[in-house]
């Protein structure tokens, strides 16, 4: 099972400019019509991907994401790293596919603590790539910028030079110290990282997911300066390009300081943790059609969803839940599962 992402929150940044959504041709499962992502840089598309057909693939069909999560609180907003120095141009490629969202606002189950059947209602569901896609809009989550814990041991025996060092020891996360850093402060490393991630991508695509989530944009901020924000925005245009050339939509996770950037980049929609308890949504929403946002407390919860139900406040294109902080399937003591 994966690990839990509780949010990593980041420094509230002014809302950019609402982009023009288009329609696409893909119907969507609450029979609304869905969007195609739109970005002045976005890759042009040449086909549909496959639908997912619900099918499961076996574990080792998908790529390996993650070990039991154990339970942790979010953290207080850090303090933003430096301000990116440019954004690099990305660098989409020939063969990318199109790719589809779903309607905005269409309810939507967070699931990476656990598969559950999905409520009838829900049109989107995020499960970790080492489960099953199914068969309505399937979200794969993928730890991109930090190992996951079952894989560190072997990485820093096989491959050590793709792990951040400090003081020649590998860069632990704090709140995860069983996860290290990826090296992505040189063009060659990002190459070989991306590569490395990519193959979870590409397994995301094969199982039938139609978007991947990417987490750890915010590494940089635990890196003791050694990655930058151009480091970060650089290694995240392959890994969109990436997803793109798969089929898949790109979700960023978090992060709402780095929004325009990845935005630009070609990102297609976005996945937030609290992005109501630390009054970020309209930075996401601003930037992004399709905005999935999972608080964890109760009091922003009911907030977000006393918003959404005032035509003076609604956001289209933003999906709430609520979820324990373990995010643990449904007939587990605790879990906590609900949407408005």
């Amino acid at each position: 099972m994966p690990r839990t992402t509780p949010r990593r929150t980041s420094a509230l940044v002014a809302a950019c400019a609402v982009l023009v959504l288009v329609t696409a041709c893909r119907a969507p499962v609450d029979g609304t019509a869905p969007v195609t992502s739109s970005t002045p840089d976005a890759p042009t598309s040449t086909a549909q991907p496959a639908p997912a057909d619900g099918a499961a693939p076996t574990p080792d069909a998908a790529p390996a994401a993650g070990s039991p999560p154990t339970s942790s609180s979010p953290s207080a907003p850090t303090t933003p790293g430096p301000e990116p120095d440019g954004t690099p141009a990305a660098s989409p490629s020939p063969a990318a596919r199109a790719v589809t969202l779903p309607a905005p606002g269409t309810p939507f189950e967070y699931q990476l603590g656990g598969a559950d059947e999905p409520a009838a209602g829900a049109g989107v569901v995020v499960r970790d790539s080492t489960a099953a896609p199914t068969g309505r809009y399937d979200v794969c989550y993928v730890n991109g910028f930090q190992t996951q814990p079952h894989e560190t041991e072997r990485l820093l025996r096989t491959d050590p030079g793709l792990v951040l060092h400090h003081a020649g020891e590998p860069l632990r996360d704090e709140g995860w110290p069983d996860e290290v850093l990826y090296d992505i402060s040189e063009d060659d490393l990002r190459q070989r990282v991306a590569e490395r991630v990519g193959a979870a991508i590409d397994a995301c695509a094969a199982a039938g997911f139609d978007a991947v989530e990417v987490d750890n944009l915010d590494s940089y901020t635990r890196s003791l300066g050694r990655i930058s924000t151009t480091d970060t925005l650089a290694y995240a245009a392959l890994l969109v390009e990436r997803a793109h050339a798969a089929g898949l939509a790109f979700a960023q996770k978090n992060t709402a300081e780095l929004t325009t950037q990845v935005r630009a980049l070609g990102a297609d929609l976005a996945v937030a943790e609290e992005c109501r308890e630390w009054e970020e949504c309209d930075v996401y929403t601003s930037a992004y059609p399709v905005v999935l946002d999972v608080e964890y407390d109760r009091a922003a919860f009911d907030a977000a969803c006393a918003e959404q139900q005032d035509p003076a406040t609604r956001a289209t294109g933003l999906s709430v839940v609520l979820r324990d902080r373990d995010v643990l399937p449904r007939t587990a003591p605790g879990a906590v599962h609900e949407s408005c």
